[in-house]
């Protein structure tokens, strides 16, 4: 016997149908949202990372192939000249030694002058305890031994730890390089990773502001022909208004 069907049963069905996609439609929502929020917090989290990181310029993106693991890594190369792992190393290793040389090379200028000798300019007609060519020709080759030494350390890292001469730093196996340690650091001052980590990065930015200090040696130069650095900052100090740069 076949069964009657209540004709209010579509009106039912329809009804239970729309209530379904509703319901599922809400849940939906719910779980968009839900995602959403999580998205937001993820971002969130990623972007206070990034700029928990010091950046060369405030809100600036750092290159991407520095990551901040070199000492005074601020993220700072516009023309991605590092952008080759191999290529940076060696501008690595370049900053470093251009850093301790202004470093000593501003030391040399002013500290002479600071204490009455020549300024640095006329150091090539002081008399020294040799004559010029003897001193040209002592430092040539120190500094061909230094370098070529210095080269094969970044070559092969921990290659030349020991000296050759006198045996000093044997079974020394840093290969940290440009960071010697041993004889250049008998006072034991990176005694360990988080002390090492804080001098490298002094050094360094010691090491950029004394470029940039040269720099400023030697444009103080051009426009003060025949006065040193110590005596024109003198002369700034003592009339700021009238001996500055734009007076020049």
């Amino acid at each position: 016997r076949s069964r009657r069907i209540p004709a209010h049963a579509p009106r039912d069905a329809m009804a239970f149908s729309t209530a379904t996609r509703s319901i599922a439609s809400v849940h939906g929502l719910k779980t968009r949202a839900t995602v959403t929020a999580k998205a937001s917090r993820a971002s969130v989290v990623v972007s206070a990372s990034a700029a928990d990181r010091p950046v060369w310029y405030p809100g600036k993106a750092p290159a991407a192939h520095l990551d901040g693991s070199l000492p005074g890594d601020y993220g700072f190369d516009p023309l991605s000249l590092s952008a080759d792992p191999e290529m940076r190393k060696w501008m690595v290793q370049a900053e470093l030694q251009h850093a301790r040389w202004a470093m000593l090379g501003v030391a040399g200028i002013a500290i002479p002058e600071a204490i009455g000798r020549p300024n640095w300019l006329e150091a090539g007609t002081y008399t020294y305890w040799a004559p010029a060519s003897t001193l040209f020709f002592i430092q040539m080759a120190m500094m061909n031994w230094a370098e070529v030494r210095r080269w094969q350390d970044m070559k092969n890292p921990g290659s030349v730890n020991e000296d050759p001469l006198f045996g000093y730093n044997k079974g020394d196996t840093n290969t940290d390089v440009g960071y010697p340690k041993g004889l250049f650091d008998k006072m034991n001052y990176a005694k360990d990773e988080k002390t090492l980590a804080e001098l490298k990065l002094k050094e360094i930015k010691n090491g950029r502001l004394a470029m940039v200090a040269f720099l400023g040696v030697c444009a103080q130069t051009v426009l003060l022909p025949g006065v040193g650095p110590v005596e024109a900052l003198k002369q700034h100090i003592s009339n700021p208004g009238v001996v500055n740069v734009f007076s020049q």
